[in-house]
């Protein structure tokens, strides 16, 4: 079986211009297709994915698609600028590396997590996430204690036993907080506004109810530590991104707070993980199989965090794709914690990309068990992409 041509695509929706995202389908001589993500959909980059695609995809022509191994040192290595890499070339060598894990499904007549080893976990636990974003088929910004507590009781109802916010996303009457005030040693305002969502939110869903803290690395190795001390009181599960993803910065945050730490949606391959490991920075990693380097780099990924007793949680915050993606990983993997639900998955828009809907019950997810991935983009939703280039 050999590759015959390539077809990369930059989605769009009219909702939101800044959600692209950036897919591929390789074709094969035997009429299998498989499709793949470079996660990069959200804020800027999207067209650099979508460039270097085009550019790798020239490299894979002819091969055999059977051989991912093969293919993935091809890129990594063949490229240049794969060493060493950022999310670009990461998320373009991603985008290819999943859709081989596709086809090789197809082709074996199995699911993906059958050729990872088979699967350990049903049912994954997830979490509603991102809920500063309301909860629901369209954005709705929380500004209030009684806003956070609400989209937190909404989750709840729908059967999820853990929620996850950014309680520093927005301000209190009509825009963002910026940089200023959320960095270095934070004054009694900012720290009082913190509590007061937090406090609603531990209140609205009692003591079972696991509460997940994100902060996009806008906060800093200061800043945190005193968000921190406020949040232990609160039982938090995890502190997600509390500083720029620099391994320095999350030791010294780890050694003066109590609650774990959880990164790395914006940590590329193994060579990016390994100092996190060794000094025990994070406990939960959130490699994005979409641009840390594809299946084959995130099992690798997973297997090393094994080895340190590091727990793995796949950051998914893209297409449907991407989505089932993390799941076919995480059903397979010892060390799998807990399952990203991400408030985009709930919107139209977003589901139109692809073929199927797949949506957690009771905040479980249950995994596609058709051949492949499980799921595809629709022939519209490539059709009418804003920019389409076919490679052979």
């Amino acid at each position: 079986m050999k590759i015959t041509k390539v077809e990369v695509f930059q989605l769009h929706t009219d909702v939101r211009p800044d959600w692209r995202p950036i897919g591929c389908r390789i074709y094969t001589d035997e009429g299998i297709f498989g499709d793949g993500e470079g996660a990069m959909a959200f804020d800027m980059g999207a067209p650099g994915v979508y460039g270097m695609l085009k550019d790798l995809a020239g490299m894979i022509i002819g091969m055999d698609p059977l051989e991912n191994e093969v293919i993935w040192e091809k890129l990594y290595r063949g490229s240049f600028w794969g060493l060493n890499g950022g999310p670009v070339i990461f998320s373009a060598i991603s985008a290819i590396d999943i859709a081989l894990w596709d086809i090789r499904g197809k082709f074996f007549n199995v699911p993906v997590y059958t050729l990872l080893g088979g699967k350990k976990h049903d049912n994954l636990r997830c979490y509603a996430s991102q809920l500063q974003f309301g909860w629901g088929e369209v954005r709705t910004p929380a500004r209030t204690p009684e806003d956070y507590a609400h989209w937190a009781k909404v989750a709840v109802g729908e059967g999820y036993d853990a929620v996850k916010y950014d309680f520093l996303t927005y301000d209190e009457t009509s825009g963002f907080f910026n940089d200023d005030e959320r960095r270095g040693i934070l004054g009694k305002r900012i720290l009082h506004i913190y509590e007061k969502r937090l406090a609603a939110v531990r209140e609205a869903v009692g003591p079972d109810v696991d509460i997940l803290i994100e902060h996009h690395a806008n906060t800093d190795a200061e800043s945190v530590i005193q968000l921190a001390k406020i949040s232990e009181k609160y039982d938090v599960f995890c502190f997600e991104e509390p500083a720029t993803p620099y391994p320095q910065s999350h030791k010294y945050v780890r050694s003066q707070i109590n609650i774990p730490i959880a990164a790395g949606e914006r940590i590329y391959s193994r060579w990016g993980y390994a100092p996190y490991f060794i000094d025990n920075s994070i406990q939960m990693i959130q490699p994005d199989v979409g641009n840390c380097g594809g299946l084959t780099e995130a099992k690798k990924i997973c297997d090393m965090a094994y080895a340190f007793d590091v727990g793995v949680q796949c950051h998914a915050c893209g297409s449907p794709l991407s989505n089932v993606v993390a799941l076919h990983l995480e059903a397979v993997i010892p060390n799998f914690v807990i399952h990203e639900h991400h408030a985009v998955n709930l919107t139209p828009y977003n589901k139109a990309y692809c073929e199927y809907d797949y949506q957690p019950v009771n905040g479980k997810y249950k995994i596609p068990e058709l051949p492949g991935l499980g799921n595809s983009f629709t022939r519209e939703a490539i059709d009418h992409a804003l920019y389409r280039s076919v490679i052979e």
